[in-house]
């Protein structure tokens, strides 16, 4: 094994100090005492306290939950379908238009996409809320699902399906019994990643939010335009901690899986 030379080591350690160092400030000071972000009086959690009785950042925060898990949903169900006939559907009249639509919004600037979401609202007389940004997030998130699923798609043994085919089953409970569990991580995956990109997403709700919905992204840009308060802090925080709650959960959940794979692995190659 090469061992780390002190260059590789200093860029290590560099990169990830650039990376880390910023969230782990962020986190002290969001337990201090002073209301100056930067003068640091004493350990204190009442900005926690603070922020549970903040109505605005609660409201936010509850429009961004209520959009990320009904854009996700609707983003996997439509990316989904579109890897599914991109895969299966074979050369048909407009593959290559239809391709080049679920993929645009992966190169188009989110400004445009935005800017482009909020003129068809208004062309159609649709009034900017909930419904709006759950609409534009379904739009840009879909074929981030639609490359996860696909991919999948392609390594897929469509040996498996025939099988369910010639034992009876129809294309449908083919799909629905065979191919949809052995995609499901695939699915799961483009699920969490719409869910990611919407709850970060800041331009595209920008323009398609109205009055009666805000996102705590912008909640919290447009808190940080006047100052950044040590409530802030403690809101980034609990993402902080609930996002490496997350990953920590899914890592063990994923590791145990492996483990039980490998023993009952072993234990056939005993039987055998």
């Amino acid at each position: 094994m090469n061992r780390l030379s002190w260059f590789n080591a200093t860029s290590l350690t560099l990169g990830f100090a650039f990376l880390y160092l910023p969230m782990i400030i962020l986190v002290v000071y969001s337990f201090n005492e002073s209301k100056l972000v930067t003068v640091w009086a004493g350990f204190s959690t009442k900005w926690y306290g603070e922020l549970l009785q903040n109505e605005s950042f609660l409201d936010a925060a509850w429009v961004t939950i209520k959009v990320a898990v009904l854009s996700s949903t609707f983003a996997t169900v439509l990316g989904t379908m579109a890897a599914y006939v991109l895969v299966r559907g074979g050369r048909f009249l407009g593959r290559t238009v239809f391709s080049g639509m679920i993929y645009a919004p992966l190169v188009m600037p989110e400004v445009i996409t935005g800017l482009s979401l909020l003129l068809l609202f208004i062309g159609i007389g649709l009034d900017r809320g909930v419904i709006t940004i759950v609409l534009a997030h379904t739009t840009f998130s879909m074929c981030y699902v639609s490359v996860v699923v696909s991919s999948r798609l392609m390594t897929f043994d469509r040996s498996l399906e025939e099988a369910a085919l010639d034992l009876g089953c129809s294309s449908f409970n083919a799909f629905r019994l065979v191919t949809l569990p052995i995609i499901a991580p695939a699915v799961i995956s483009g699920w969490l990643l719409a869910f990611t990109l919407s709850l970060d997403d800041l331009v595209i709700a920008s323009f398609t939010a109205g009055p009666s919905a805000t996102t705590l992204p912008i909640k919290i840009f447009s808190a940080v335009r006047l100052g950044v308060s040590p409530e802030i802090n403690a809101l980034s925080t609990l993402m902080i901690g609930i996002v490496t709650v997350g990953v920590i959960s899914a890592s063990l959940i994923s590791k145990r899986k492996s483990v039980r794979q490998q023993q009952e692995e072993q234990a056939a190659a005993r039987a055998a």
